[in-house]
C-alpha cells in the first residue's frame, strides 16, 4: 500500500510539473501575440526627405558637410520611437553614398516620442569627400542646383515591438 502511495504521488507531482509548463508556454505565447498587435500601426510610419543643406562653415576643397533632415509622421494610434534611418542619399539621380540616423544608444525614454498625428524633423549631418564621388559632382553640389533625393529603411520602436519599413523620397 505504501509503494502504491508513493507512485501516485510521484504520478501527480508529473502532472503538476508539465501542467506548469504547459502554463508557461502560453502566457509566453500569449505576450507574443500581444506584442505583435502593434506592428501595424508601427509599419505606417510616413517619412520624406524635408531638407538637405550645406553646412556653410564646412565647406573644404575635398570635404562638404550636409544638414540632411527627414520629416517622420505618425498617423497611427500608437506612440512610437525611431531608432534608425538608414538611407543612400542622391543628388539628380546619382548616389553620393551611405548615411545614417541613429538613437540605437540611447534608451528608449531618451528619444523623441512620436505621438498619434505627430510629426517630427529628425536631423542628421551627412560628409561628403571627394574622393568618394567624381569632381564633377561635387563642385555641382558645392555650387548647385541640386535636386536630392533618398532611399532607405526606417527602424521604428514601441515598448513591445519594433518595425522596419523602406522608404524613398525626394522634393
Amino acid at each position: 500500500m505504501y509503494v502504491l502511495g508513493t507512485i501516485e504521488m510521484a504520478l501527480q507531482s508529473k502532472f503538476t510539473v508539465y501542467l506548469a509548463l504547459v502554463g508557461v508556454f502560453a502566457m509566453l505565447g500569449g505576450i507574443m501575440y500581444y506584442a505583435s498587435l502593434g506592428n501595424a500601426d508601427l509599419e505606417q510610419v510616413e517619412i520624406e526627405l524635408q531638407n538637405v543643406e550645406i553646412i556653410k562653415d564646412s565647406i573644404q576643397e575635398d570635404q562638404l558637410k550636409l544638414h540632411v533632415a527627414f520629416l517622420v509622421k505618425n498617423p497611427s494610434d500608437t506612440t512610437f520611437t525611431v531608432s534608425v534611418i538608414k538611407y543612400n542619399l542622391y543628388n539628380n539621380g546619382v548616389l553620393l553614398g551611405p548615411g545614417k540616423y541613429s538613437t540605437e544608444d540611447i534608451s528608449m525614454p531618451g528619444r523623441a516620442s512620436f505621438f498619434p498625428g505627430n510629426e517630427i524633423p529628425l536631423k542628421n549631418i551627412f560628409v561628403l569627400n571627394k574622393a568618394d564621388v567624381e569632381s564633377e559632382i561635387f563642385n555641382i553640389i558645392k555650387n548647385g542646383p541640386n535636386d536630392f533625393s533618398a532611399e532607405g529603411m526606417i527602424t521604428t520602436q514601441n515598448t513591445w515591438t519594433m518595425s522596419e519599413k523602406e522608404f524613398k523620397s525626394g522634393f
